[in-house]
């Protein structure tokens, strides 16, 4: 008991206050920019942090990682140019709502529902860390492999019309996120002799040119339709119904922001899956279990809780293998787990023994970082709604030196400068066509694993064409994923079946008529 009463009371000093909210409002405004994600920032800060305690370094980057999460919705929110790869389905209900003056209020949402989930994630981290972390040390490669394949297929239906479309895009993602050196073999594969794709390609130029780029170039191209020379910049109302978000209306989506809450939390204590697949994840269930499907993507504020709640509450479930077994769950955990090793602690089961007193500290500090995030974006919300109060010739060349800028900062490299505008062309024609970028997204930024994870399971099996059979679990996942797909297409020729009857019979009745 003296250890969590001290821990909670080192987390409240003036100094571990301080760094903390600093690292909230820069995580802001860092998530705020495309290309500049929460793992970017902690990397940039950590030799900020070698001066620092170890409670108040901690607490510091933690709230540049919370920050950043909501950052990014606000790019995606207001000008459909997502600051992170997770808030790209913010970005489809938010949008469109910034587009009827009600961009204040789909802020408000997303604010709350992720601080909501974020707390919520944090205490499941404090009570139950130890169980769920047990549950993913059972996860071998084969239900890696497995669980890999489910989400693809859940998510591959996700921004088009037709599922055949969006596996086919998914397979186009793994594909391309293939491209580098063989992991076994140690040999360039699909590099055409070009020095630079042997390490592959990094996520943010191809997650910038697909989310922010495209959107740009089609913005671009329905201005140059408009030819009356008039800017497009959005118009916030001042209704109060269009600014404000009553509690009951905000308690209405209150099942959606838990849902999404527990997916996050799932997603996040299986290592390697990250936040853009809980994002994903949640949206996908909040549209297939809402009753006003058809409003999802033209401004539902039920698309944005499920989005937010569940990528702000893997920032929390993230660090479940990380404190508890040394395994980083995330690109963010891993940046932690330096900082953890930097200032003389080795994250595992020994943590809690051998410093429990930091333990609870942090458990403050996150619990901390969850309320000076509501108060910075709470009072934060005005401001930010005035960026995209500017002429569209302004505006558009500012967010595309964004991207470009964006892209150029990963690795000071004019080439990955050149690999976001190939693929801003690709997400444009991605977009023009129909076929759904998020799963390509989502298949390039799961590829590496899921490749690894089939080497394993073949390795480990000694080529045995049987092996799947020999784990249930995994067994029962590529069920449930080739259930997915099936149920989805028989579901597709229903509806299609259904739509030509009506036509055959509207046509008669026009020819009665």
């Amino acid at each position: 008991m003296e250890m969590i009463i001290a821990g909670l009371l080192d987390s409240i000093s003036p100094a571990s206050l301080m760094f903390l909210l600093v690292g909230v409002a820069v995580g802001v405004m860092i998530g705020a920019i495309p290309g500049i994600n929460g793992p970017m920032a902690i990397a940039l800060f950590i030799p900020i942090t070698y001066y620092m305690t170890p409670l108040t370094a901690i607490g510091f980057l933690v709230g540049l990682n919370k920050g950043a999460f909501f950052g990014g919705a606000v790019s995606a929110v207001l000008l459909r140019t997502p600051g992170t790869p997770e808030a790209a389905a913010t970005s489809w209900d938010g949008y469109p709502l910034t587009q009827q003056g009600k961009g204040e209020k789909a802020l408000r949402m997303a604010l709350y529902s992720s601080v909501a989930g974020d707390f919520i994630s944090t205490m499941v981290l404090i009570v139950i860390a130890a169980p769920l972390a047990a549950v993913a040390l059972f996860m071998g490669p084969s239900e890696i492999f497995a669980l890999i394949s489910l989400a693809l297929t859940v998510i591959a239906g996700i921004g088009t019309s037709s599922i055949g479309r969006g596996l086919m895009a998914a397979g186009f993602g793994i594909l391309v996120g293939l491209i580098g050196t063989e992991p076994v073999t140690a040999l360039p594969r699909l590099t055409f002799d070009v020095y630079q794709l042997g390490s592959g390609l990094s996520l943010i130029p191809v997650a910038i040119g697909l989310l922010a780029f495209s959107e740009i170039l089609l913005q671009l191209e329905r201005f140059a339709g408009k030819g009356d020379g008039e800017h497009s910049a959005h118009v916030f109302s001042s209704k109060p119904e269009d600014r404000f978000l009553p509690i009951k209306e905000f308690f209405k989506n209150i099942k959606t922001l838990l849902r999404g809450s527990m997916i996050g939390i799932g997603v996040g204590a299986m290592p390697g899956l990250g936040a853009p697949v809980a994002s994903f994840m949640s949206y996908d269930q909040a549209m297939k279990r809402s009753e006003h499907k058809d409003e999802f993507g033209k401004g539902r504020l039920e698309g944005i809780a499920a989005s937010e709640s569940a990528n702000s509450s893997v920032v929390a479930s993230s660090l479940i293998p990380l404190f508890v077994l040394g395994i980083p769950g995330n690109l963010a955990a891993a940046m932690l787990m330096g900082a953890f090793m930097i200032h003389g602690m080795q994250p595992g089961p020994l943590l809690f023994k051998e410093n429990a007193q930091l333990m609870y500290g942090i458990y403050g500090s996150l619990v901390l970082a969850s309320l000076f995030l509501l108060v910075i974006g709470r009072f934060g919300l005005r401001l930010f709604c005035k960026a995209v109060d500017i002429p569209a010739m302004i505006l558009y060349p500012i967010v595309m030196f964004t991207c470009i800028m964006g892209a150029y900062l990963g690795k000071s490299s004019m080439f990955d400068v050149g690999v976001m505008l190939v693929f801003g062309f690709i997400g444009y024609f991605m977009r023009k066509f129909d076929y759904s970028y998020v799963a390509f997204l989502i298949g390039f930024i799961l590829a590496p694993e899921w490749e690894r994870a089939l080497q394993q399971v073949v390795i480990i099996s000694e080529h045995d064409t049987f092996m799947f059979f020999q784990r249930p679990v995994a067994m029962g996942l590529m069920a449930l994923a080739f259930f997915v797909i099936g149920r989805t297409f028989w579901t597709s020729f229903k509806e299609g079946r259904k739509k030509r009857a009506e036509a055959v019979v509207a046509e008669e009745q026009a020819k009665n008529g």
